[in-house]
Formats: C-alpha cells, structure tokens, sequence
C-alpha cells in the first residue's frame, strides 16, 4: 500500500526510516537496529559466521540471553533437563564473548526471557527495528518497535550487515474498541481476536492495534497483545507510542540519557498513524463484550469464552477446519457441546514471555492471596527474568505465590515449550499463561489451556478450569 507523505501509518514511518535500498523485484534491503540472540539458536548464528570468518559488524547493537533451555529451578548452573544442553550454553557464552556482545548470563541480574529483556532494559525502544531468531520477536511492538522472528542464516547476514532484505507486508489495523470487563485482558483480547478471525487471519500483514480499549492498556498488555499476533499469522503487531511508553522507558538501562533523550522523545512522539491514513484491511472488536476466553483445542484459534461450551465440529462447513477440530478434540480428551467451565486440571503453569511480567504476577497474586492451591495440583510460576522476580520478591508476591502451594523458580521459559527438558506428563491437563497449545508443547501428550494469568491462578484454587469472576461475585475476589 502507497500512502501519502503526510497520511502515512506508524508501521510506513519506521519502514521508511530504514530503508537502505529498493529492489526491482520489489524486495527491500532494510537496516537493523537491534539484533537479539539467546542460546537455543544464537551459537548456531555466531558459530557459522566466526567460522567464515566474518565479524559481527556492530556489537553494541547485539544481545544474547540465556532463557530457551536454561533451568529454572533454584541453584542452577549450566546443566539442563535437555539432553546436549550443557554444550548450546556454554558455546553459546563462549561465541558471545569472542564476538564482543553484550550477554545476559546464567546469574546475571538481568538475565531472563529475550522478549521480556529486550524492553525492559531499553534495547528495543519505538522506532527501532529488532530481529531475534525466535517468532516472537513482535512482542516489542508494545513500545512502538518493529520486530519480527527470523532464522538463523537470517541472522548471520544481520550480525554481518546490519541489513535484512524483506518483503514489505500488508497493513491491517485492528481496533478494540470500549472498556473491558472485570477479569478480562489483553489475553482475553488476543485470543478472541483469533477466535473470531482464525490463526491464518493476518497473514502477510503487520497488525497495528488501536482504539480506546488499547489505549487504556498498560505498556505490558500491549506487549501481550502483539506478542500473540504471529498466533493471529500476522509478521508483526504494533501499538502506537504513548506518554504511558515514555514513561515506562524512562531511566532503563540502555534506554537514551539526558539530551539524547529529548531529543529522542520528540522522535517518538512524530511515529504516529495519520488520522486520513489508509490500511489495506480493518477490524472493529468491542472490548466490552469480551468475556475471560480458554483454548480446548490445539490451535489458539480453538477458544471459547470461559462459560460456553465446545463447539460441535460437526457444524463446521470446512472439511479441513472439522477434522481439525476432531483431531483437536481427541489429543485433547473432550467432546463438543459440553462445558469447560469445571473441567478438571493437573497443573497450572503461570510463565512465558507472553504473561510472565510484574503486571502479570501481580494480578496472579492478587487472586491467589489468602487461598492455597487445590490437592493434587502442580502449579509452578516462572518470572520473565530475573529482574522481574527480584521486583517480584521486594514486593512480596514470591510470599504469596510460596504460602498458596506454587513452585517459585529463577526466570526462563521453562515450561512454555518441551525444550528444556521437563514436561508436565503424559494426558495431564494444564491451564497456562503460555501462548501456544499445539500437541506436544508442553510435553509429549500433555493437554494445554490458553488462558489469562487470573484464569491461570483461578484455575489452581479450584483444581479445575474456573471464572474469576464467580470469585468475585461470591464476596471472595
């Protein structure tokens, strides 16, 4: 889409500020502001291009974190659950070194997820572009910043270059508009959008999320919502920067200072969308008839508001869609029509870099507090780094979640995925903060439930998928 010089979408001014060179083929050559590793694929990246001899072009502009197979249990070291696991970390620490990049180590005080790092530290700031070999990468796009996952033979060219050559995508803008209910979330939004539009529904275009409902999100739920857009297909999502993101980036570690700072303010404050701009499609969501929404499939796409009931493949009119749905139901153990409000559950998982953020922990702890986790229950909270969890634990949540019957461990993604070698077993239903539920993710046959870290926390009082909601209205919430 040609957008005029003074009718462009946030998402026309970043890509026009980048812009290195167009291709005939209608490709583009774009520069790279930030590069983000962690070492699940960073010593691949790093390895190969030592190994052609090639130098990382600018190091300062390049991170790596220990968080895809690290161990989260306290005391840890190098070892991990993951077979050959030891050898991605320590290579990874020794080609980080040898490149020059800064590095988040295992028992860094900054250590943690790259996604909840990246903002947290003032790495990805609005503007900016940010690549990662991880689908994720999006996530930054709560502050204004264009991410998108790539691989590594992708990453090897951006730590050469600094350039990416890419497609430009199609522009969606999907707008939530009104005030969301008690007990509803930036989690909730996502995955009723997803619901609603299916998980192919952005494909091939950059999602920026707007309306008021958005608007009056935290800078945390902002990265929740475009940290599920790769589960809506979307290259990227993006939430025009705010005074609540100037705020949130004030002071952070690699954030600008002083006059650089003002200056880089009145930067931010231009990359807006042009009331007159055009996007190549639009979605209206009412915020306000959002309910809490739980996955009973293996797509987040398969998702209901937390009191309906599963749908009946058989009125679906897509061959595809109904045996997809049928196999769904049967990894899954269910069957249509009935509810899953009640549904029994083995384990509640409160992590990821989807919901494992300060803002997230507390509203967990805010339902949790005062009641224990039901017998039987494995429940475990993982924070997004370590710096969450010492924030965290100054504010006595790791108390709340201890004293409940929750696991408290040191910050990765542990059991977002069945990569670090733990899993919450065979046929066990877990209800999880994660963003993925397909087969396998958790575990070889464990059974994943998409929900919002309140449904998560709800969930584990009860000892089976619940409403908060019904907490509250019984005087207890």
């Amino acid at each position: 889409m040609a957008a005029s010089a003074s009718a462009k979408t946030l998402f026309d001014r970043i890509w026009d500020l980048h812009v290195v060179k167009d291709d005939r083929s209608g490709s583009t050559m774009l520069a790279i502001d930030r590069v983000f590793l962690h070492e699940r694929t960073g010593s691949i990246a790093l390895k190969s291009l030592a190994d052609q001899g090639r130098r990382v072009r600018a190091p300062q502009r390049v991170f790596c974190t220990m968080d895809h197979i690290v161990d989260t249990f306290p005391g840890r070291g190098d070892d991990t659950r993951m077979p050959g696991g030891r050898e991605f970390i320590t290579t990874t620490r020794a080609a980080a070194r040898a490149a020059g990049i800064h590095l988040f180590d295992i028992g860094d005080p900054d250590q943690g997820i790259v996604h909840v790092v990246s903002p947290e530290q003032g790495i990805a700031l609005p503007g900016l572009t940010l690549v990662c070999p991880d689908s994720h990468t999006g996530t930054v796009g709560g502050l204004g910043a264009l991410g998108w996952g790539i691989g590594s033979s992708e990453a090897e060219h951006a730590l050469a270059t600094g350039t990416l050559v890419i497609n430009r995508p199609r522009q969606m803008r999907v707008r939530f508009e009104g005030r969301l209910a008690y007990g509803v979330s930036a989690k909730d939004m996502i995955l009723a959008l997803i619901g609603a539009h299916g998980a192919g529904g952005a494909v091939g275009s950059v999602v920026e999320f707007a309306g008021s409902a958005v608007r009056n999100l935290g800078v945390e739920a902002r990265m929740t919502l475009c940290n599920m857009a790769v589960e809506f297909g979307a290259f990227s999502g993006l939430v025009a920067p705010d005074d609540q993101v100037l705020d949130y980036l004030h002071g952070r570690p690699f954030a600008p200072q002083g006059r650089s700072w003002d200056r880089a303010v009145a930067h931010w404050r231009t990359l807006l969308t042009h009331p007159e701009a055009r996007f190549d499609s639009e979605i209206i969501m009412d915020a306000g008839c959002i309910g809490p929404r739980v996955t009973w499939g293996t797509s987040p796409q398969h998702e209901i508001a937390i009191d309906e009931v599963i749908p009946d493949p058989a009125a679906e009119a897509d061959l595809r869609r109904r045996q997809g749905m049928e196999r769904a139901l049967e990894y899954m153990g269910l069957k249509p029509g009935i509810p899953l409000l009640g549904q029994p559950i083995d384990a509640a998982f409160l992590g990821s870099c989807t919901n494992s953020r300060l803002s997230d922990l507390r509203a967990a702890a805010a339902v949790l507090k005062g009641r224990r986790v039901a017998p039987g229950i494995k429940a475990i909270c993982v924070p997004g780094s370590s710096r969450v969890k010492r924030l965290a634990e100054q504010e006595g949540l790791d108390r709340i979640f201890t004293e409940a019957g929750f696991e408290w461990r040191e910050s990765g993604c542990s059991m977002c995925f069945f990569a670090g070698g733990e899993s919450f077993g065979s046929r066990q239903r877990v209800v999880t903060s994660t963003n993925r539920n397909f087969e396998n993710r958790q575990g070889p046959s464990t059974r994943s439930h998409l929900a919002s870290p309140v449904t998560v926390a709800a969930s584990a009082v009860a000892g089976r998928i619940a409403d908060v909601r019904q907490l509250a209205a019984a005087g207890q919430g």
